[in-house]
């Protein structure tokens, strides 16, 4: 990832509160906050195998579930939930 160096040198008499907000605001305008947070969240794409074989997992514990659901050793669980 390409960061821009962002420099912001102190003018006279510029108080410290002043120069921090301008730093502040330099480093908003170039955008390298949201691209840090971007790259921080960022999650990497399943592969095909990883996604069948999450698919897979949880078509057997739905079917496990209905089956003990038809065995009456699972509570029925309403389909909607009311707020």
């Amino acid at each position: 990832m390409n960061y821009v160096a962002i420099e912001v040198k102190k003018r006279d008499r510029e108080t410290t509160r002043s120069l921090l907000r301008r730093f502040s605001r330099r480093i908003q305008q170039s955008g390298v906050l949201i691209r840090a947070r971007k790259a921080r969240f960022l999650e990497r794409e399943k592969s095909k195998p990883e996604r069948r074989a999450g698919a897979l997992r949880r078509i057997k514990i739905g079917g496990e579930k209905e089956k003990l659901r038809k065995m009456g050793l699972l509570k029925e669980e309403p389909k909607w939930k009311r707020r």
